[in-house]
Protein backbone atom coordinates (compact mmCIF):
# COMPACT_ATOMS: atom_id res chain seq x y z
CA UNK A 1 0.00 0.00 0.00
CA UNK A 2 1.41 3.39 -0.98
CA UNK A 3 1.81 6.20 1.53
CA UNK A 4 -0.65 9.10 1.32
CA UNK A 5 0.45 12.22 -0.53
CA UNK A 6 1.38 15.00 1.87
CA UNK A 7 1.24 18.61 0.65
CA UNK A 8 3.50 21.11 2.35
CA UNK A 9 3.81 24.88 2.43
CA UNK A 10 6.92 27.06 2.88
CA UNK A 11 8.14 27.14 6.48
CA UNK A 12 6.32 23.96 7.48
CA UNK A 13 8.39 21.62 9.68
CA UNK A 14 8.86 18.27 7.89
CA UNK A 15 11.04 16.49 10.41
CA UNK A 16 14.08 16.65 12.64
CA UNK A 17 17.66 16.94 11.32
CA UNK A 18 18.44 13.97 13.58
CA UNK A 19 16.06 11.82 11.50
CA UNK A 20 16.26 13.33 7.96
CA UNK A 21 18.71 15.01 5.59
CA UNK A 22 17.37 18.09 3.72
CA UNK A 23 16.91 17.66 -0.03
CA UNK A 24 15.60 19.78 -2.94
CA UNK A 25 12.72 22.04 -1.94
CA UNK A 26 13.74 22.02 1.75
CA UNK A 27 16.19 23.70 4.09
CA UNK A 28 17.63 23.12 7.55
CA UNK A 29 16.91 25.58 10.37
CA UNK A 30 16.83 25.29 14.14
CA UNK A 31 17.52 21.54 14.12
CA UNK A 32 14.60 20.84 11.77
CA UNK A 33 14.03 20.29 8.06
CA UNK A 34 11.54 22.82 6.67
CA UNK A 35 9.76 23.13 3.33
CA UNK A 36 10.84 26.00 1.07
CA UNK A 37 8.15 25.52 -1.61
CA UNK A 38 4.52 24.45 -1.96
CA UNK A 39 4.38 20.87 -3.15
CA UNK A 40 4.37 17.17 -2.40
CA UNK A 41 6.61 15.75 0.30
CA UNK A 42 8.79 12.73 -0.63
CA UNK A 43 11.09 10.69 1.58
CA UNK A 44 14.01 9.15 -0.32
CA UNK A 45 15.87 6.30 1.43
CA UNK A 46 19.61 6.71 1.70
CA UNK A 47 21.85 4.56 -0.53
CA UNK A 48 23.21 1.44 1.21
CA UNK A 49 26.83 2.65 0.87
CA UNK A 50 26.14 6.13 2.33
CA UNK A 51 28.05 6.94 5.52
CA UNK A 52 24.97 8.64 7.01
CA UNK A 53 21.98 6.30 6.84
CA UNK A 54 19.39 9.09 7.23
CA UNK A 55 16.72 9.29 4.51
CA UNK A 56 16.48 12.50 2.52
CA UNK A 57 13.27 14.50 2.66
CA UNK A 58 12.32 16.46 -0.49
CA UNK A 59 9.45 18.66 -1.66
CA UNK A 60 8.53 18.64 -5.37
CA UNK A 61 6.27 21.18 -6.99
CA UNK A 62 3.40 19.74 -8.98
CA UNK A 63 4.18 21.95 -11.94
CA UNK A 64 7.54 23.63 -12.33
CA UNK A 65 7.29 27.32 -13.16
CA UNK A 66 9.04 28.21 -16.42
CA UNK A 67 10.53 31.53 -17.40
CA UNK A 68 8.01 34.29 -18.19
CA UNK A 69 8.90 37.30 -20.38
CA UNK A 70 8.65 40.72 -18.76
CA UNK A 71 9.33 44.27 -19.97
CA UNK A 72 13.07 44.85 -20.46
CA UNK A 73 13.92 41.13 -20.65
CA UNK A 74 16.07 39.91 -23.54
CA UNK A 75 14.47 36.91 -25.24
CA UNK A 76 15.46 34.40 -27.91
CA UNK A 77 12.71 33.74 -30.42
CA UNK A 78 12.05 31.97 -33.71
CA UNK A 79 10.43 33.82 -36.59
CA UNK A 80 7.16 32.13 -37.59
CA UNK A 81 5.74 34.52 -40.15
CA UNK A 82 6.86 37.77 -41.79
CA UNK A 83 4.22 40.28 -42.83
CA UNK A 84 4.72 43.74 -44.42
CA UNK A 85 4.35 45.60 -41.09
CA UNK A 86 5.37 42.98 -38.49
CA UNK A 87 7.04 39.65 -37.83
CA UNK A 88 5.33 37.03 -35.67
CA UNK A 89 7.65 35.02 -33.41
CA UNK A 90 7.56 32.21 -30.86
CA UNK A 91 9.56 33.07 -27.73
CA UNK A 92 11.85 30.15 -26.80
CA UNK A 93 14.06 31.56 -24.00
CA UNK A 94 13.96 34.42 -21.53
CA UNK A 95 17.57 35.33 -20.82
CA UNK A 96 19.22 31.93 -20.50
CA UNK A 97 16.12 30.07 -19.24
CA UNK A 98 13.90 28.13 -21.62
CA UNK A 99 10.18 28.77 -21.47
CA UNK A 100 7.88 25.84 -20.66
CA UNK A 101 4.78 27.39 -22.17
CA UNK A 102 4.30 28.90 -25.59
CA UNK A 103 4.59 32.71 -25.78
CA UNK A 104 3.86 34.64 -28.96
CA UNK A 105 5.65 37.88 -29.81
CA UNK A 106 5.45 40.63 -32.43
CA UNK A 107 8.31 42.66 -33.86
CA UNK A 108 6.61 45.68 -35.41
CA UNK A 109 8.16 47.58 -38.32
CA UNK A 110 8.95 50.62 -36.14
CA UNK A 111 10.78 48.39 -33.61
CA UNK A 112 13.24 46.70 -36.00
CA UNK A 113 15.95 49.37 -35.81
CA UNK A 114 16.38 52.78 -34.21
CA UNK A 115 17.21 54.78 -37.37
CA UNK A 116 15.43 55.15 -40.72
CA UNK A 117 12.33 53.48 -39.29
CA UNK A 118 10.22 54.42 -42.32
CA UNK A 119 12.62 52.61 -44.69
CA UNK A 120 12.48 49.25 -42.89
CA UNK A 121 11.39 46.34 -45.11
CA UNK A 122 10.34 43.43 -42.91
CA UNK A 123 11.10 40.86 -45.63
CA UNK A 124 14.68 42.17 -45.85
CA UNK A 125 15.10 42.07 -42.07
CA UNK A 126 13.78 38.60 -41.15
CA UNK A 127 12.83 35.29 -42.76
CA UNK A 128 10.71 32.47 -41.31
CA UNK A 129 12.91 30.09 -39.32
CA UNK A 130 15.44 32.76 -38.25
CA UNK A 131 16.47 32.79 -34.60
CA UNK A 132 16.51 36.31 -33.16
CA UNK A 133 17.49 38.03 -29.94
CA UNK A 134 15.01 40.75 -28.97
CA UNK A 135 14.03 42.90 -26.01
CA UNK A 136 10.51 42.82 -24.58
CA UNK A 137 8.98 46.31 -24.89
CA UNK A 138 5.63 45.58 -23.29
CA UNK A 139 3.09 42.87 -22.68
CA UNK A 140 1.29 44.02 -25.82
CA UNK A 141 -2.23 42.87 -26.47
CA UNK A 142 -3.89 39.69 -25.25
CA UNK A 143 -2.26 37.64 -27.98
CA UNK A 144 1.41 38.67 -28.09
CA UNK A 145 4.32 40.49 -26.46
CA UNK A 146 5.74 43.52 -28.30
CA UNK A 147 9.46 42.98 -29.03
CA UNK A 148 12.23 45.23 -30.31
CA UNK A 149 15.48 44.56 -32.19
CA UNK A 150 16.45 48.26 -32.30
CA UNK A 151 19.74 47.88 -30.38
CA UNK A 152 22.99 46.77 -32.07
CA UNK A 153 23.23 43.55 -30.02
CA UNK A 154 19.67 42.55 -30.98
CA UNK A 155 18.51 40.98 -34.24
CA UNK A 156 19.11 37.76 -36.17
CA UNK A 157 21.63 35.48 -34.44
CA UNK A 158 21.09 32.36 -36.55
CA UNK A 159 19.77 31.88 -40.06
CA UNK A 160 19.74 29.01 -42.54
CA UNK A 161 20.32 29.56 -46.26
CA UNK A 162 18.34 27.98 -49.11
CA UNK A 163 21.19 25.46 -49.43
CA UNK A 164 20.59 24.40 -45.81
CA UNK A 165 23.85 25.84 -44.44
CA UNK A 166 24.24 28.01 -41.35
CA UNK A 167 24.68 31.58 -42.63
CA UNK A 168 27.57 33.81 -41.52
CA UNK A 169 27.06 37.51 -40.73
CA UNK A 170 29.19 39.81 -42.92
CA UNK A 171 27.70 43.19 -41.90
CA UNK A 172 24.91 44.60 -39.74
CA UNK A 173 22.43 44.04 -42.57
CA UNK A 174 23.76 41.03 -44.53
CA UNK A 175 24.47 37.35 -44.00
CA UNK A 176 26.23 35.02 -46.43
CA UNK A 177 25.87 31.32 -47.18
CA UNK A 178 29.28 29.59 -46.80
CA UNK A 179 28.33 27.01 -49.46
CA UNK A 180 26.89 29.11 -52.30
CA UNK A 181 28.33 32.51 -51.19
CA UNK A 182 24.89 34.01 -51.79
CA UNK A 183 24.19 37.11 -49.68
CA UNK A 184 20.85 37.74 -48.02
CA UNK A 185 19.61 40.81 -46.17
CA UNK A 186 18.88 40.49 -42.44
CA UNK A 187 18.85 42.77 -39.36
CA UNK A 188 21.93 41.10 -37.91
CA UNK A 189 22.69 41.12 -34.17
CA UNK A 190 26.15 42.34 -33.21
CA UNK A 191 27.87 39.55 -31.28
CA UNK A 192 28.95 40.78 -27.84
Amino acid sequence: MSSPQVYTTPGEVLGSLADYAPGPGTYAWGGNVLSSVVGLQHVVPSPPDAPDQKPTIEVHREKEQGAVPGPGAVVTAKIRKVQPRQAIVDIMCVGTRAVKEKFRGLVRQQDVRSTEIDKVDMHLSFRPGDIIRAEVLSLGDARAYFLSTAKNELGVVSATSDAGAQMVPISWQEMQCPVTFQKEFRKVAKVV
